[in-house]
C-alpha cells in the first residue's frame, strides 16, 4: 500500500522585518525547505520591511517528511545575503489541525547548532563477556551532512558516548559523505544503564568545532533491539527561543494532505460507479457518487475534488461525459441565465480545472508572446485619473503642458497595442485549441441553447463559453502570469497595473460588452470602441470553436494530461561538455536551448537550430541536484541515463536560479516517473581528478552516496495522472456523506431532507418523484454504501498488516 502526501504552502506576506541595509530598509525574500531540501524561493521585494509575496506551492512527497522551514533573507548585490530569521514547523504541528495552519508566526533567530541535516549508518551490538558488558558501535558512514566550511563541505568525525565514556573516529577531510567503517568498543561501568549517544562534528583547525547532529538511543532499545541501519541526525534538544516579534513575522498558510492508497483492484467498483454516474439522466440523479459529492463539498475541498474528478475521468477517456453531466445539472437548476455558472459550483470548478489541465500549452501559445512584451517593455499605462502620476507625464510628453489627456492618449495607444495582438491570437487559435476542450464547449453550447431557447436569451450560449474561456482562463492568466507558468517571477507594481488593465479589457470582451458603461469604472470609456469592435470577432470565434465533429476517444488509464509530443518545459541551460580534457570549469559549460516532452529531452544551440542531440526520457534513471563544490557553481543538476544494460551516463546542467532548478527537476522527474529500474542512490558530486568530489571514492563505478528524490515534485498542470490516488480522495469525500445518504434513502423513506445544508438551492430530488424512481435511487444508494464499506474493510486489513510488521526499534526514521 503506497502513501500519498501533498504539502500546500502559501507564503503570503511579512511584517515588521528588521532593516539590514544602510538605507534603513531591507530587500527580503523567502526560501522554503522541506527536510533541508530547497523547494522554492520567492521573489525579492525591494526596499520593504512589510513585503507581500502571495506565492503558493504544492510539493508532492511520497514519504513522511519531518519538518518544514521558512528562511527570510535580505538580498545583497555585493557579498553574502543576510539571514533575517526562520520559522520551523514540524510535521506534527502541521497535522495537529486538519485544516492546517493559517496565521502570523514570529521569526526566530537562526541557531547554527540547530541547522543539522543528513543521516548516519550504525550497527550496534551488546556483548556479554567475562570482563562485563561491552557495547560495540560500528560507525560505517554518513550522508548529506550540512556544509560547515566555506568550500561547501565539512571535515566530519564521530564521537560516541556511553555513560561517562567517549571515543572518537578519525576525521575525514572535505566531504559531506564520510566513510569511516570503524568499530568503537566501550565497556560498561558500575551504575545504572546508560543511553548511547553518537554526535557528529566538523573539525576546524582554528576555533571551535562545528556541530553536525546527533542520534541517541535509550537503554531499553539497546537491550531489546540494538540499532542497525540509517538514522536521521537531530539537533541538541533545547527549547526554541521566541524572539518576541523582534525579527518580524510571516503570514503563512500550510496544509498537509496525506492518505494511504490501496492497490488498484480495490478501487475498481467505486471507479465503475463513478463512470456509470455520467451515463444516466443528470437531472434526476440523487444517489450516484457524483450527485452525493456535488451536494457535500464546499470551499477549498470543492476545488480539490474537481481537480481529482477531472483527472480521473481524463485518464479513462470520459472527461467530456463528466463535464456534460455536471453542466446539465447546473443548467437545470438555473432559472436566471444571468447567474449561470457564476458561482463556484462543482460544475464551474470542474470546467475551470479541466481547462488548466488540458489547455495550458494552448494558453502559453496564445498569450506568452504578448505577456513577454509587457514584462520586457515596462511601459507606464494608466487610464484612471485618480491613479495617474503626472510626474511620469512630463517624461512621456515633450510638447505643450503635461496633462492627463497626454497620459490618457499615450496609455490608450499602448493598451490597444497589446490588446490587438491578444485578440488576434485568440480569435485565430481555433485550430490550436485542444479537441477535448472544443468538444466540451460544444456540449455546453448545446445544453444551454436547449434550456434557454428564447430569442431574448440568444447570447446565453455564447456567454456560457466565454465566461469560462475568457473570465476563468485567459483573464486570470493575464492578471497573474506566474500562476500559469507564463513567467518565472511576479510582476513589479507598474507592470502589474498594466496587466490588470489588460485583464479588465479581456473580461469586458468575454462579457460580450454587456456591462460596458456601467459601474464605477467609467474611465475605461476611451477603450470601449476597441472592445466593441473585438466582440463581433469573438462571436465568430466561438461559433467556429464549437463547430467540431467526432467524439472524444475512449481509452484506458493514461499517465499524462498532455500528449507525449507536447513540450512541457523549455529554455536555456548551461550544459557541461562531455569529458572536458583540461578546460577550466567556467569554459566547460556551454549555453544550449532545451526542450522537454514526454518522449525526449532535446537541445540545440538556439531555438531556431535543428536539434543536435537528445536523451530519451525512457532512459532516465535519476534527476538530482549537484553540490556547489563539484564545479564551484550554483544551481547545477544531473540527469543520469542508461541505455539498456549499458553504463550509466551523467549529463550536468546549470540553471539560472533556484526556482528554475526546482522546476526543471520536477518536470524531468514527472516525465520519467513510469521508468523502471530507477536509482535509489547516486553521487551528489562529480568525478573529477580521479575521485568523486562528494564521497572521495576513487572508483568511478562506486555506488551512489546520496539518496535520490525521484518522487519529490512540484504540483502543477503537468502532474501525471494517478487514478488510484484520485479515487482514494473521492472515497474520503464520500465518507463524509455516508450517514446523510443512509438516512435519506434507506432509514426513512418519507424524508425529504437534503444531503447537506446547502442542498436547498433547488427542489428536492426525492419529493414528488415517482415510486419507480425512488426504488432506483434507494438501490443506487445501497450499492454505493456497500462499495464504501468494502473499501473501509480493505483499509482496516492493510493497516493491521502494517502494524503487525512494525516491531519496537531504535529511535529514528
Amino acid at each position: 500500500m503506497a502513501k500519498s502526501s501533498s504539502l500546500n504552502v502559501r507564503v503570503v506576506e511579512g511584517r515588521a522585518l528588521p532593516a539590514k541595509d544602510v538605507s534603513g530598509s531591507s530587500d527580503p525574500y523567502c526560501i522554503v525547505k522541506v527536510d533541508d531540501e530547497v523547494v522554492a524561493r520567492t521573489a525579492t521585494i525591494w526596499r520593504s520591511l512589510s513585503p507581500f509575496w502571495g506565492e503558493e506551492y504544492t510539493v508532492h512527497l511520497p514519504l513522511d517528511f519531518h519538518h518544514l522551514a521558512f528562511y527570510v533573507l535580505d538580498e545583497d548585490t555585493v557579498g553574502h545575503d543576510d539571514i533575517i530569521g526562520k520559522i520551523s514547523l514540524s510535521r506534527e504541528a502541521i497535522v495537529a489541525d486538519p485544516r492546517g495552519i493559517d496565521s502570523w508566526i514570529n521569526l526566530n533567530r537562526v541557531d547554527p547548532d540547530a541547522e543539522v541535516q543528513g543521516e548516519i549508518c550504525l550497527s550496534v551490538q551488546m556483548l556479554k563477556e567475562v570482563r562485563g558488558c561491552c557495547l560495540r558501535c560500528h560507525v560505517l558512514q554518513a550522508r548529506d551532512l550540512a556544509p560547515r566550511d566555506i568550500s561547501g563541505t565539512s571535515d566530519p568525525f564521530a564521537r560516541v558516548f556511553w555513560g561517562s565514556q567517549s571515543l572518537e573516529t578519525s576525521t575525514i577531510k572535505k566531504t559531506r559523505f564520510p566513510h569511516w567503517d570503524e568499530v568503537l568498543e566501550l565497556w560498561e561501568l558500575p551504575g545504572g544503564p546508560s543511553p548511547l549517544r553518537v554526535e557528529l562534528w566538523d573539525w576546524d583547525l582554528v576555533g571551535k568545532n562545528d556541530f553536525l547532529g546527533m542520534v541517541e538511543f535509550p537503554p531499553q532499545v539497546l537491550q531489546q533491539n540494538p540499532p542497525n541501519g540509517w538514522f536521521r541526525l537531530l539537533p541538541f534538544p533545547r527549547a526554541e527561543e521566541d524572539s518576541g516579534g523582534n525579527l518580524g513575522a510571516l503570514r503563512l498558510t500550510v496544509r498537509l494532505t496525506e492518505d494511504r492508497v490501496l492497490p488498484s483492484q480495490y478501487y475498481q467498483p467505486l471507479m465503475k460507479l463513478l463512470m456509470e454516474s455520467v451515463l444516466g439522466p443528470a437531472e434526476e440523479d440523487a444517489a450516484s457518487p457524483l450527485a452525493v459529492l456535488e451536494e457535500l463539498t464546499l470551499g477549498d475541498c470543492r476545488q480539490d475534488l474537481a481537480t481529482k474528478l477531472v483527472k480521473l475521468f481524463l485518464g479513462q477517456g470520459q472527461a467530456s461525459p463528466l463535464l456534460d453531466y455536471l453542466t446539465r445539472r447546473e443548467v437545470t437548476r438555473t432559472t436566471n441565465p444571468n447567474t449561470l455558472f457564476r458561482s463556484n459550483s462543482l460544475a464551474s470548478k470542474s470546467m475551470e480545472q479541466f481547462m488548466k489541465l488540458v489547455g495550458m500549452p494552448y494558453l502559453h501559445e496564445v498569450l506568452k508572446p504578448v505577456i513577454n512584451r509587457v514584462f520586457e517593455e515596462k511601459k507606464y499605462i494608466e487610464l484612471d485619473p485618480c491613479k495617474m502620476d503626472l510626474g511620469r507625464t512630463r517624461r512621456i510628453s515633450f510638447k505643450g503642458t503635461p496633462s492627463e489627456d497626454n497620459l490618457r492618449e499615450a496609455s490608450l495607444g499602448l493598451l490597444t497595442g497589446y490588446l490587438g495582438p491578444i485578440v488576434d491570437a485568440i480569435v485565430g487559435s481555433v485550430g490550436r485549441c485542444p479537441p477535448t476542450m472544443r468538444l466540451a464547449f460544444k456540449q455546453l453550447h448545446q445544453c444551454v441553447e436547449e434550456h434557454f431557447p428564447q430569442a431574448e436569451h440568444k447570447d446565453v450560449k455564447y456567454l456560457a463559453i466565454s465566461g469560462f474561456l475568457f473570465l476563468r482562463f485567459f483573464a486570470p492568466a493575464i492578471l497573474t502570469p506566474k500562476l500559469f507558468d507564463l513567467r518565472d517571477q511576479h510582476a513589479d507594481p507598474q507592470t502589474s497595473r498594466s496587466l490588470l488593465l489588460l485583464a479588465k479589457a479581456v473580461q469586458s470582451i468575454g462579457n460580450l460588452g454587456q456591462q460596458l458603461g456601467q459601474g464605477k469604472e467609467l474611465w475605461m470609456a476611451p477603450l470601449h470602441p476597441f472592445l466593441l469592435q473585438s466582440i463581433s470577432l469573438v462571436r465568430d470565434f466561438l461559433d467556429q470553436l464549437v463547430d467540431v465533429n467526432g467524439e472524444e476517444e475512449a481509452g484506458g488509464p493514461a499517465r499524462a494530461v498532455v500528449p507525449p509530443s507536447v513540450t512541457v518545459r523549455e529554455g536555456y541551460l548551461l550544459k557541461r561538455k562531455e569529458e572536458p580534457a583540461s578546460l577550466a570549469t567556467r569554459f566547460a559549460f556551454k549555453k544550449r536551448y532545451f526542450w522537454l516532452n514526454g518522449e525526449t529531452l532535446s537541445y540545440s544551440k538556439s531555438p531556431e537550430w535543428q536539434t543536435c542531440s537528445s536523451i530519451p526520457v525512457s532512459h532516465i534513471r535519476a534527476v538530482e541536484r549537484v553540490d556547489e563544490g563539484a564545479f564551484q557553481l550554483p544551481h547545477v543538476m544531473q540527469v543520469v541515463s542508461q541505455e539498456g544494460a549499458g553504463a550509466l551516463h551523467t549529463t550536468y546542467l546549470q540553471c539560472k536560479n533556484v526556482n528554475d532548478l526546482n522546476q526543471w527537476l520536477s518536470a524531468l522527474r514527472k516525465a520519467s516517473a513510469p521508468n523502471p529500474d530507477k536509482l535509489a542512490a547516486c553521487h551528489s558530486g562529480a568525478f573529477r581528478s580521479s575521485r568523486w568530489t562528494c564521497c572521495l571514492q576513487a572508483d568511478r563505478s562506486a555506488a551512489g552516496c546520496s539518496r535520490t528524490h525521484s518522487a519529490v515534485t512540484l504540483g502543477d498542470w503537468s502532474d501525471p495522472l494517478d487514478p488510484d490516488a484520485e479515487t482514494q480522495m473521492v472515497y474520503r469525500q464520500l465518507l463524509l456523506g455516508r450517514n446523510q445518504l443512509r438516512m435519506k434513502f434507506l432509514e426513512d423513506s418519507n424524508t425529504d431532507t437534503s444531503l447537506a445544508a446547502d442542498a436547498g438551492k433547488g427542489p428536492s430530488t426525492t419529493k414528488g418523484a415517482c415510486p419507480d424512481a425512488l426504488v432506483r435511487q434507494r438501490e443506487a444508494a445501497a450499492h454505493l454504501l456497500e462499495v464504501l464499506a468494502d473499501l473501509d474493510r480493505a483499509h482496516e486489513e492493510f493497516q493491521q498488516q502494517e502494524q503487525g510488521k512494525v516491531a519496537p526499534g531504535p529511535l529514528g526514521p
